[in-house]
C-alpha cells in the first residue's frame, strides 16, 4: 500500500490555504501598509530638513532663510520641490523635478553649507511618491512645499494614509498646530499666511 495525500485531501489543504492568504490580505491591506511607510519617510524627511533649519538660524550670526539676500521670502510665495517659486494656492502646478542642493538653490531656500562643521543634510529630501504616475490630485500629492518670511518658515507635506491623514487614528494634519486640517505644516511658525 503506498502513503501518499489523495486529490480530495490536496484540495482541501489548498482551499483552507486560499482562505487564510485571502484573510490575512483583507485584514493586513497592504497597499495601506505601503501609505503608511511613504507617511512614516515624510514625517522623517520633514523633521530633518525642520531640525537644519533651526540649526541654521541657532548657528549662522547673520541667517536668512530665503537663499540669496533672503529674496524667496519676499511676498505670499512658496518654493516646491520642483525649485521653481509658486503661491502655495496653485502648487499643483509645481513640477516633480526638484533641485535638492543644500547651498541654498535647492527647494528650501537655505544655505545650509554655512553652518559650522557643514551641512547636517547631504541633500535635500524629496516626497516618496516624487514622479509616481500615481499621486493623485491635490496641491500637495507628490512634493514637499517651503514657505518663509524673515526668519520664520512653514515646511509642508499631504499624508496619504488612512492613519495619519485627517480624522485618521494617528491624524498628524489637523494636530500639527498649523492653519490647514487637511496637510501636515511643521516649522517655527506652521501658519504662516503666504502658505495656506
Amino acid at each position: 500500500m503506498k502513503k501518499g495525500f489523495t486529490l480530495i485531501e490536496l484540495l482541501i489543504v489548498i482551499a483552507i490555504l486560499a482562505v487564510l492568504a485571502t484573510a490575512v490580505t483583507l485584514v493586513l491591506n497592504p497597499a495601506e501598509l505601503i501609505k503608511q511607510g511613504r507617511d512614516a519617510t515624510r514625517l522623517s524627511d520633514l523633521a530633518a530638513v525642520h531640525s537644519a533649519i533651526a540649526l541654521y538660524l541657532a548657528d549662522v550670526s547673520s541667517a536668512g532663510i530665503g537663499g540669496v539676500n533672503n529674496a524667496a521670502c519676499s511676498g505670499a510665495f512658496a518654493r516646491c520641490t520642483s525649485g521653481s517659486t509658486e503661491n502655495f494656492v496653485t502648487i499643483s502646478s509645481c513640477s516633480t523635478n526638484a533641485s535638492t542642493t543644500v547651498d541654498g538653490t535647492g527647494w528650501v531656500a537655505v544655505d545650509f553649507e554655512n553652518i559650522s562643521g557643514n551641512s547636517p543634510l547631504s541633500r535635500l529630501p524629496i516626497d516618496p511618491n516624487n514622479g509616481s504616475t500615481n499621486c493623485g490630485s491635490g496641491g500637495y500629492a507628490c512634493l514637499y512645499a517651503y514657505g518663509c518670511t524673515g526668519t520664520e518658515y512653514e515646511l509642508n507635506a499631504a499624508m496619504e494614509s488612512e492613519r495619519y491623514r485627517y480624522d485618521g487614528t494617528s491624524d498628524v494634519e489637523s494636530s500639527d498646530g498649523g492653519d490647514d486640517i487637511n496637510v501636515y505644516e511643521i516649522g517655527n511658525s506652521p501658519n504662516l499666511t503666504c502658505c495656506d
